[in-house]
C-alpha cells in the first residue's frame, strides 16, 4: 500500500472512501459477442477503452479516494492461454495511468489463476500483481483480501488452502480483538448473490462452504464483503453481514453498464454507490451519493 505508514492506519481518523471495480476482463467482449468463451478473446481494444475511461474518471476525483481495488478476473484469457500475457501487458499499461497518490489493491479472480488454481499458477499470478490474499489496515479500518477461487475448487492447491484458512483465523482473531472501527473484505466470487441460502452455481460459493465462512465473517464483525466475477449488480445480507456484488467495468451479462462503485466509511456506517462510468466521469460522486 504505497504511500500509507501502517503503524499510523491503527487509529480511526474521519471519514474516507474507495473505488471498487471489478472485471475489467480484457479478451471476454469479443468471446462473448462470438460465443467463443474458452477461445474467442483475440480482441480486447474495448476493454482497454472503458478501462481507461474508469482510470480517468478516478484520477478527477477530488478528493482523492484511499485506494482503488480491482476485484478479480483482471484478464480474459486462463492461464496458459494464448492471449494472456498481451492481455496483462495492456491492462499493466493502462494501470501505469492511475494517479500515484491513488494505491491500486488487486484481488485475483478465477480466470486470473485458473477455476481449479494450482501453485503454479497462483505463483505466476503473484509475480504479476502481488499476494493473492493479504490484510492492510486505513484510517481504523481493517481490510482483507482472500483468494475466493481456494474456497471454489482447491482440488489442486489442497495445502494452499489450508494455508490461507490457517491465515484467516488468524486475521479474524486479530478483527475480535482489536478496536478497529469495521471489518471489511474482498474476494472475487460471492458468497451469494441474493440470498445466503441460494442454491450453488458457477456464481457463487457451495453452501456449507459459504455458511461456514459467513458465520465465521459475522462472529469476527465483519460488516461487509465486496465482491464482483457475475458481471452484474446483486447482494443480499446474512446477520447483518453486507454481501456487495458489483458489475464489470468491462463485459456486462445482465442490464447493468460499465461502471464502479464508491464506497464511503464513516464511523458509524459503510454506504455505497455504483456509478456508469460516464455517470462518474461526468459529474463525480457530487452530491447524489
Amino acid at each position: 500500500m504505497r504511500g500509507f505508514r501502517q503503524d499510523e492506519e491503527y487509529q480511526w481518523k474521519a471519514p474516507f472512501y474507495f473505488i471498487q471495480g471489478a472485471d475489467p476482463q480484457f479478451g471476454l467482449m469479443k468471446a462473448w459477442a462470438i460465443g467463443d468463451c474458452d477461445s474467442g478473446g483475440d480482441e480486447w481494444e474495448e476493454e482497454i477503452k472503458l478501462t481507461e475511461q474508469a482510470v480517468q474518471a478516478i484520477n478527477k476525483l477530488n478528493p482523492k479516494p484511499k485506494f482503488f481495488v480491482l476485484c478479480g478476473d483482471l484478464i480474459h484469457g486462463m492461464p496458459g492461454t494464448q492471449w494472456r500475457k498481451d492481455q496483462e501487458q495492456d491492462l499493466k499499461n493502462v494501470l501505469k495511468k492511475v494517479d500515484q497518490d491513488i494505491p491500486l489493491v488487486f484481488v485475483s479472480g478465477n480466470h486470473d489463476i485458473g477455476n481449479a488454481p494450482t501453485p503454479e499458477t497462483i505463483d505466476d499470478y503473484c509475480k504479476h500483481w502481488g499476494d493473492d490474499y493479504f490484510s492492510f489496515w486505513i484510517g481504523g479500518v481493517f481490510f482483507l483480501v482472500l483468494n475466493s477461487q481456494l474456497y471454489f475448487n482447491s482440488s489442486k492447491c489442497p495445502e494452499l488452502k489450508q494455508a490461507q484458512d490457517e491465515w484467516l483465523n488468524g486475521q479474524l482473531a486479530i478483527a475480535e480483538k482489536q478496536k478497529c472501527k469495521h471489518v471489511i473484505v474482498f474476494q472475487h466470487i460471492p458468497l451469494f448473490l441474493k440470498d445466503p441460502d441460494e442454491d450453488h452455481d458457477y456464481f457463487n460459493l457451495e453452501k456449507s462452504v459459504r455458511h461456514n465462512i459467513m458465520e465465521k465473517f459475522q462472529k469476527a464483525g465483519i460488516k461487509a464483503v465486496f465482491s464482483g466475477h457475475c458481471h452484474k449488480n446483486a447482494g443480499g445480507f446474512y446477520k447483518g453481514l453486507e454481501m456487495v456484488v458489483s458489475s464489470a467495468i468491462g463485459c456486462q451479462l445482465g442490464e447493468d453498464t460499465h461502471g464502479l462503485r464508491v464506497v464511503i466509511v464513516t464511523e458509524e456506517d459503510i454506504v455505497h454507490r455504483y456509478y456508469s462510468l460516464n455517470e462518474l466521469s461526468n459529474q463525480g460522486i457530487g452530491a447524489s451519493f
